[in-house]
């Protein structure tokens, strides 16, 4: 039974930078994207509150609208009394049936006076309202209007980039399923860590790539000799020689242009 070849370490450093650099193309698709389904999604939590908010006001304006009929109703029912206590008073025996017709007449025509009151009332809330329903609906519109048109931006986004993501985050999958688990978890770690996401850098001018920090010549050495996995001991990320970078770079852009 023939041994299965060993993986080198130059051939994991190879496979972790590409994991790197697709990842990393992952990264500026998403940030193309950027805040725009975020955006989306509040806005369209704006737009469903604006449209609760006019059909709580819609149904104020409804009970209200009721309110006014039933003060109407009792404004005639009370001049229904009213008339009916004057025709009694017509036939009455003594004065004191009299005034007591004469008060219900007198609280007839304050219930009257009151309704009246309150219909005025009624009628600035209603103007009151309608004015803020006017205002309510004009705003309802310009965001709707400003959420289609977000919409399509980020559909247009998608349509442009999605088939590429998908096939990105497939290959991404592959490269991890073929390392060693510690290696993926590692690489995790790190990305997690650093702000730009980058746990794979090469060694730029002495230093490790987006740092200042020199690295010793000896280790530098050590690295280009791509026998064992070296860290930055500042930033934590894993660190490759310059040429290895370049090749691997070379090969990813030739497959990120096929995409």
């Amino acid at each position: 039974m023939a041994k299965a070849k060993e993986v080198t370490v130059e051939q994991r450093l190879r496979a972790l930078y590409d994991l790197q650099l697709i990842d990393s193309r992952i990264d500026e698709i998403r940030s193309v994207r950027g805040e725009l389904p975020l955006e989306v999604s509040d806005l369209e939590d704006e737009v469903a509150g604006l449209k609760t908010r006019l059909e709580k006001l819609e149904d104020s304006l409804s009970s209200i609208d009721s309110e006014i009929v039933a003060k109407k109703n009792l404004i005639e029912e009370a001049k229904s009394l009213i008339k009916k206590y004057s025709e009694q008073q017509k036939n009455v025996r003594n004065n004191r049936e009299f005034n007591s017709l004469t008060k219900e007449v007198e609280y007839q025509e304050l219930e009257i006076e009151l309704a009246d009151k309150h219909i005025r009332e009624f009628k600035v809330q209603i103007e009151h309202k309608k004015e803020v329903i006017g205002k309510t609906k004009e705003h309802n519109k310009e965001r709707e209007t400003h959420l289609k048109h977000k919409k399509s931006e980020l559909k247009a986004i998608l349509k442009e980039t999605e088939e590429e993501e998908e096939a990105l985050i497939a290959k991404s999958d592959d490269y991890k399923k073929k390392l060693e688990e510690r290696l993926v978890k590692a690489y995790a770690r790190i990305r997690s860590n650093v702000k730009n996401g980058l746990a794979i850098v090469p060694i730029e001018r002495g230093a490790s790539g987006g740092s200042y920090f020199t690295i010793p010549p000896q280790v530098q050495m050590e690295i280009a000799a791509r026998k064992k996995i070296i860290t930055d001991e500042h930033s934590g990320r894993i660190l490759i020689d310059a040429a290895l970078a370049d090749e691997q770079k070379t090969k990813m852009t030739k497959f990120f242009k096929k995409l």
